[in-house]
């Protein structure tokens, strides 16, 4: 093999015969054409290159440069940049002398240059980022070997994003102070609302409390205030059944409206008084929608009759579910309204059959309400019209009551209207079931005022107030009873002598913390009978009611009817009379 070689490194520098390097013409020639299509495709590459090649010395400047490096640095030839000479790197490298001699040094020390970036100044002046690969060529001594790329574009996006990442920390810096300032004053202002919310708790408590104040006030000096009226009503009372010359029954008469009207403002403002206090707490039962009705009209006939108005009722069998006193309110105050604003024609109390509720209707042919008071017709002393001559003017208070007593019983009122062709007033309840039958009249129809049943019957009266008893002796008297007046037990058993009354008139309230519940439980026990009493009152609070329903006692509230009484007197004593609500 080694011979073969020999021979052919022979026959190629000619030292062979002749026919020997004839043999080897082809085999030169096929080496010959390898190593030109190598040349050619380096020369492609160097000549299309994206990056610049150079080879240079570096006391002699370029020797070759590709068409990148010539294009980057603003030359039109490689002949033009090597007839720079050795002062060419000077130009070419922004940093001068000292960059090239800091370069060289690492280059002579390393024998390479990789990653090195730094800026090239263009022929034009312009200036470029550029990275450089510097090698010392290993066969021809101070030979550089040089690869060039421009990353302008890349520094100029690294000095974009730089700035952006200054901006937006700049932007960040200034968010935060602002967010730091708007939460300064954020806080601010929550201390400020906690102050002013802790003000008005403080104003909401200070005017509850002063409320509550006002209302225990009302409800304490409520019995106070109606004693004289009672007693102004029982000697009206008296007055109206004697038998007086015209003008005096006339001023008698006006009297008693007037004493109406005070008695119904004073009970409306104790009854607004207890709703707007929570006092009241409904107690439900069922309740027959004919007995509702037939108090109604046993109490209303009258009036509307005096008025010339017609008073019906539709006759149900249905039965209800609610406090019947709270809802006998409503009615009454739908009813009473329809009497005082109805000239002429009728009124009827209608039933309608709602799925599970009943709707209970006061239907009235009168004066009707326009939009605009329809939409105020449940505030605070709200009078629309004129009431009809004979007829005693409201105080406006009633349906506030109504609205009131309403939301307590969770029951919903409705009102339409149509101004010159009346009004209907309704409530909706829980419906129970229906009777098999018609249910008997609630109240048996009323004994004539000819036949007096109390006549001769021993009534004793237990008041602490000197003008309550001798106005209700008055009347009794009138009434031929034999009346015992008291203002405890003591006194009672003195004026009594030993012998039992039929029946005992006593007031709640009485001197010394006593109460009238305790002087009739004294007096059963001392006369060791079940006498029956009455308990008259002007305090609507349950306090007692559990011992007034021990001792099976009703409640006649002050101002104090005297129908209404002459009814229950005659009704504990055995010969009822109607009892109007």
């Amino acid at each position: 093999m080694a011979k073969h070689s020999e021979q052919v490194l022979t026959g190629l520098l000619g030292l062979g015969e002749q026919s020997s390097r004839k043999s080897h013409y082809p085999e030169l020639l096929q080496q010959l054409q390898q190593l030109e299509r190598e040349r050619n495709r380096y020369k492609w590459l160097f000549e299309h290159a994206n990056y610049g090649v150079f080879q240079a010395r570096a006391n002699s400047g370029f020797r070759a440069a590709n068409p990148a490096l010539l294009n980057l640095l603003g030359y039109d030839s490689a002949e033009q940049l090597m007839a720079g000479g050795p002062d060419i790197a000077e130009q070419i490298f922004c940093g001068g002398r000292n960059e090239i001699e800091q370069i060289n040094h690492q280059l002579m020390n390393d024998g390479s240059v990789q990653g090195y970036e730094t800026r090239f100044r263009s022929r034009d002046g312009r200036e470029h980022d550029v990275v450089i690969n510097l090698f010392l060529n290993t066969d021809e001594p101070g030979l550089i070997e040089g690869f060039v790329a421009n990353i302008s574009e890349r520094k100029k996006a690294q000095r974009r994003m730089l700035q952006l990442n200054l901006e937006l920390e700049q932007r960040v810096t200034e968010r935060t102070a602002e967010l730091h300032d708007s939460n300064q004053h954020l806080q601010q202002q929550i201390r400020q609302r906690e102050q002013v919310e802790q003000a008005l708790r403080e104003a909401r408590d200070a005017a509850e409390a002063a409320n509550r104040s006002k209302d225990k006030y009302l409800a304490a000096a409520s019995h106070d205030l109606l004693q004289p009226l009672n007693a102004a009503r029982l000697l009206i009372s008296t007055l109206q059944e004697r038998e007086l010359p015209a003008a005096e029954q006339h001023l008698v008469q006006r009297a008693h409206l007037a004493l109406e009207g005070a008695e119904d403002l004073l009970n409306d403002l104790l009854d607004i008084a207890r709703l707007d206090q929570l006092a009241v707490t409904p107690a439900y039962a069922t309740c027959s929608v004919a007995e509702l009705y037939e108090n109604l009209l046993s109490e209303f006939e009258p009036i509307a009759q005096q008025s010339g108005l017609r008073l019906g009722a539709f006759s149900s069998r249905l039965l209800i579910r609610s406090d019947c006193h709270l809802l006998m309110r409503i009615l009454r105050n739908f009813v009473s309204n329809a009497c005082r604003y109805t000239p002429r024609g009728r009124i009827f109390l209608g039933v309608r059959k709602r799925g599970t509720h009943v709707r209970l209707e006061v239907w009235d042919t009168g004066i009707g309400l326009s939009k605009e008071q329809l939409g105020a017709v449940f505030q605070e002393f709200r009078q629309f019209s004129q009431v009809q001559s004979g007829v005693r003017k409201g105080v406006g208070l009633g349906l506030a009551i109504v609205e009131r007593i309403a939301d307590i019983l969770e029951a919903r009122i409705q009102v339409r209207s149509e101004p010159g062709r009346g009004s209907c007033f309704s409530i909706e309840v829980p419906l129970v079931c229906r009777l098999e039958q018609q249910p008997p009249p609630l109240l048996p129809n009323a004994v004539s005022q000819s036949v007096n049943v109390l006549q001769g019957r021993r009534i004793l009266v237990v008041d602490n107030e000197p003008d309550i008893l001798l106005s209700m002796s008055a009347l009794l008297e009138q009434w031929q009873c034999q009346v015992c007046v008291a203002s405890g037990f003591g006194e009672a058993l003195r004026a009594l002598k030993d012998a039992p009354p039929e029946i005992i008139l006593a007031d709640l309230h009485l001197d010394d913390g006593n109460n009238g519940l305790e002087v009739v439980a004294q007096l059963r026990h001392y006369f060791a009978d079940d006498i029956p009493a009455v308990l008259i009152t002007a305090d609507h609070s349950d306090e007692l009611a559990a011992l007034r329903k021990q001792l099976d006692i009703p409640v006649l509230n002050k101002p104090v009817r005297p129908s209404k009484l002459r009814a229950i007197l005659s009704q504990r004593l055995g010969s009822p009379l109607s009892l109007p609500e």
